[in-house]
């Protein structure tokens, strides 16, 4: 390791032990019509604190906008080589609307610091402790001139979304709803492991008072329905308030949904009346068009090719192939981590 790059670590831990937010630099480019930005978050622990990558979308302005988070899922393999969550496609669904979007990589993914902490197979301590991390995001969060922290929802897909239903537990201040996509964590090395989220969607049921919106299909690689619909009515009869979403077979597989092109009709309707529903703004706002028009400038020109989650178009392979295909398109972005699938 050269002096320079041990010189940026330093300087990086220093802000982070300080609590600022740390711009970092990038070899992706930034999509500046939602005026994306990424900066390192501090987390401090008793002894040690971390650095929380934490990319942001914005609408034009000084705001204070309200907030969205969005939490990533999980690949196979080391966190650390997970590549940054950049959810484009919705974030510019919640930048119309005026919400900023924040979408934090927790304590050991991509370039966070510190260890991912699983909790063996206690799936209901591990999405304690990924909540964590989003407490910490947006404690730093709240304190921007640009945030409104009393107008704040949490969202996430696969992993994320398991985090954002254990985050509901914790009453943050702000926090009007969950939006929760194919929420969960796959662990086929615990017996029962199924049967571990169902019992832990109930205790998490049991001391959540905001209500959320659950979406999962019928053909989700990860979760079956068994799994879904159990975690559903244990959460509903610990008290929780959540309208579950079940739009059925989607594609190849419906792990995929929440970040296919594709499926932007199935969520994003009954999130805008979700977040109606809960006094959220809900409408595009004045102005957004001027903000997506910077966009579609540079947007490439339409093509005839087939929808990216259509398995059945995919040439020259057969069945096997084809069910490749649709395990590649469950995992979480980037899609093609070391280790093997996402969860």
């Amino acid at each position: 390791m050269t002096h320079r790059t041990l010189h940026r670590l330093a300087v990086i831990a220093l802000w982070a032990l300080c609590g600022f937010g740390v711009p970092l630099a990038q070899s992706q480019e930034l999509d500046g019509s939602l005026n994306e930005s990424v900066v390192m978050i501090a987390k401090k622990g008793n002894v040690f604190s971390t650095a929380l990558e934490t990319t942001i979308f914005r609408p034009d302005g000084d705001g204070p906008f309200p907030i969205v988070v969005i939490n990533h899922g999980k690949a196979n393999g080391d966190p650390r080589f997970q590549g940054r969550y950049r959810p484009r496609g919705a974030a510019r669904f919640f930048v119309q609307r005026g919400y900023a979007v924040v979408v934090p990589m927790r304590q050991g993914f991509s370039k966070s610091s510190g260890s991912y902490i699983g909790g063996g197979c206690n799936v209901e301590s591990n999405g304690r402790v990924q909540a964590e991390d989003v407490v910490a995001v947006l404690d730093h969060v709240g304190t921007e001139p640009w945030a409104d922290k009393s107008r704040i929802v949490v969202a996430g897909q696969s992993h994320g979304g398991w985090t954002t239903l254990a985050f509901g537990t914790l009453g943050y201040s702000g926090v009007k709803g969950l939006i929760d996509f194919s929420g969960g964590l796959r662990q086929e090395g615990c017996v029962g492991w199924q049967d571990g989220l169902i019992g832990a969607a109930g205790a998490y049921g049991k001391e959540t008072k905001v209500p959320s919106i659950w979406f999962y299909g019928d053909n989700d690689s990860f979760f079956p329905p068994y799994a879904w619909r159990g975690m559903h009515e244990r959460y509903v009869a610990g008290g929780g308030k959540a309208k579950l979403v079940a739009f059925g077979v989607f594609g190849g597989d419906a792990h995929a949904m929440f970040g296919a092109t594709d499926g932007t009709g199935i969520w994003q309707p009954p999130v805008a009346e979700f977040l109606a529903s809960i006094g959220m703004p809900s409408q595009v706002v004045p102005g957004a068009d001027k903000q997506m028009a910077r966009a579609a400038k540079n947007a490439p020109p339409p093509t005839d090719f087939a929808p990216l989650a259509s398995v059945d178009k995919v040439p020259h392979v057969g069945d096997r192939g084809r069910e490749g295909y649709a395990q590649f398109l469950g995992r979480t972005l980037p899609r093609a981590p070391p280790g093997g699938a996402a969860r």
